[in-house]
């Protein structure tokens, strides 16, 4: 998380959320900031963007079994479903988002029994300090 959270810190003029994927020994595969107005596109969630980097670099296509996603934000219905999609092993997150939190708060997409794939969840890790980078963005 102290990874994502430096991710987070360097996303400028973007919501400062970050995404780091670890492959199954612990290696780091990607990392990435929220960049959606950087790119002026409403899919750069940092979950999409590590997501979509992991992909490219692990060797098994799109899937990513046994990886674990870390995001300093509770990730939202599009993040949460792509994690699913990629078959990540485990999420971990920060911050809760009762707005549009998708692991828990709002929805638990992950968790659905009707899905093919449940990733395991550790949820609040490092919470104070991901929610601080919020409160100081928006207080800006």
């Amino acid at each position: 998380m102290r990874r994502a959270l430096q991710v987070a810190a360097a996303s400028g003029a973007d919501l400062p959320v970050g995404a780091v994927v670890y492959d199954a020994e612990g290696r780091e595969l990607a990392a990435a900031a929220n960049q959606r107005e950087a790119l002026a596109d409403p899919t750069a969630h940092a979950e999409i963007l590590a997501l979509r980097q992991a992909a490219a670099l692990h060797g098994d296509g799109w899937r990513l079994g046994g990886c674990t996603l870390v995001v300093t934000l509770e990730p939202c219905t599009m993040c949460a479903g792509a994690a699913v999609a990629a078959r990540v092993g485990e999420i971990v997150f920060g911050a809760w988002e009762p707005k549009t939190g998708a692991v828990g708060s709002l929805w638990d997409v992950v968790r659905d029994p009707r899905l093919n794939h449940n990733p395991d969840v550790y949820a609040g890790v490092l919470e104070a300090e991901s929610a601080e980078l919020l409160r100081a963005y928006f207080g800006r």
